[in-house]
Parts: structure tokens; sequence; C-alpha cells
């Protein structure tokens, strides 16, 4: 039995996308085009791949173009949502909170401008065995792709700091996680709130684990992300036809 198909995921796609501009100034980074259609159906088909049906899409910044283009994701054979930031945008801790009656006990956490390609399955199982808030995965980067922030010794989640990381850090927050709703309390209702806070405290308190993956992310965040991001899914539709 498929072991993914009743966790949900929330795909965190409500930014401005502002170092992407002028690009993004009237589409959402959601629906850049990258290597022949908009980059979140790459994200959808590699979701799907994996057995991750039900997405819950937190959008702000141009959002309703997302749900205009997506719909209820019955074209896709998946079941989507849709969670608004609502007046002023929520930032990513927010933004989940505002979308926590969508997600049920346990949910993914996915950034909407990142594709990792990683066994899911694996993932899950893992943190099924744990009894801990939530789970991070996290790669040996030695600032290769971005700066690394995570201190994982040993198979251990000792220390998380996106915000002030230290030198020892080699490993870095590849961007896919797991939450159980217990951990969304902690985060104030309709409050801008950066989720790396949240994933701070876990850390420290020893309520998130660690998941060690291997293949680096992509991401288009950047033109420069989105220029590799963009050759690597070419590289991948070629392989595939």
């Amino acid at each position: 039995m498929d072991q993914s198909a009743d966790i949900p995921a929330a795909l965190l796609a409500g930014g401005l996308a502002t170092r992407l501009r002028p690009l993004t100034a009237t589409i959402p980074k959601a629906l850049v085009e990258v290597a022949g259609r908009p980059f979140i159906e790459h994200q959808l088909m590699l979701l799907r791949r994996n057995g991750i049906l039900r997405i819950v899409l937190c959008v702000g910044f141009l959002g309703e173009q997302i749900e205009a283009h997506l719909g209820d994701g019955a074209a896709f054979g998946m079941e989507l949502t849709y969670s608004y930031d609502g007046d002023r945008l929520l930032g990513t801790g927010g933004a989940l909170r505002r979308a926590a009656n969508l997600l049920g006990e346990t949910f993914w956490v996915l950034y909407g401008d990142s594709y990792l390609d990683i066994d899911y399955q694996a993932v899950l199982a893992a943190f099924r065995t744990s009894d801990a808030l939530g789970l991070m995965t996290v790669l040996r980067n030695g600032n290769r792709w971005d700066t690394s922030n995570v201190l994982f010794q040993d198979g251990v989640l000792l220390e998380y700091n996106k915000h002030n990381p230290r030198p020892e850090m080699e490993y870095i927050d590849y961007g896919a996680a797991l939450l159980r709703c217990k951990a969304l309390e902690r985060i104030p209702p309709d409050t801008p709130y950066d989720l790396a806070d949240l994933y701070s405290a876990l850390v420290r308190e020893r309520q998130m684990i660690g998941f060690e993956v291997t293949r680096r992310f992509y991401e288009i965040g950047s033109p420069a992300g989105l220029a590799e991001t963009h050759e690597y899914l070419l590289r991948q539709n070629e392989k595939e036809s």
C-alpha cells in the first residue's frame, strides 16, 4: 500500500519573488516557465510520482493566477486546495498556520520554488518511527549551493540557524519537511511569521529529527537558480522521451 497517499503536502507559494523581477512583476513565481511548462507543474508531477496526491497551496501575491491555472487538480490526477494569506502576506510560518485546518494530523511542508527529487516514502517511514513534532531533510552542502545552516552529526540534528549560520555547519535545510499539527499551535494565528523560527525552536528542544538526503536540490528563487533548474529539467525530459 502506498503510505504517502494519505499525507497531504503544504506547498508554500505566496512570496513576492522580488529576485526574479521583472519576470515576476505580473505572474507568480510558481507559473514561471521552466523547461517548457510552468514550474509548479514540474513540482506536481514529481509529487504524484512519489504518491503524494493531496496538495494545499498556500498562496498570496497573484495567487489567483495559480488557482485559475491549476484548478482542483483533476487534470493532474491530484486534489488541490488553496489557502490565501488575505490582506497581508503572512510569511512561510503564518501561511502554514492559516492552512492548518486543511492539513490534518501529519503533513509535508515544501517550498514553491524548489525541485526536490528524493525518496519521499523513505523519509515518511523514518518519521513514522519517531514521536517528534517534525522532521527536516538535510544535505551535506558545504556552502556549495547556498549557505549551510544545519549542524548534523552522527545522524542527529543538533542546531538549525537560518539567520546566523556558523562555520561548522556543513549541512543545509534541504527544503522538504514533515510536521505534526501540534507544532503549528506555536505559531500565532493571522500574524506574519517565519517558519525558520519554528524549526529552530523544535530543533533546540529535540522535537525535530533529521533525515540525510544525498541528491542536490534545484530552485528557481534567483536568476542563476532558475537557469540551472531549467537545464536540469531539460535533461530529465530528454531521458524520459
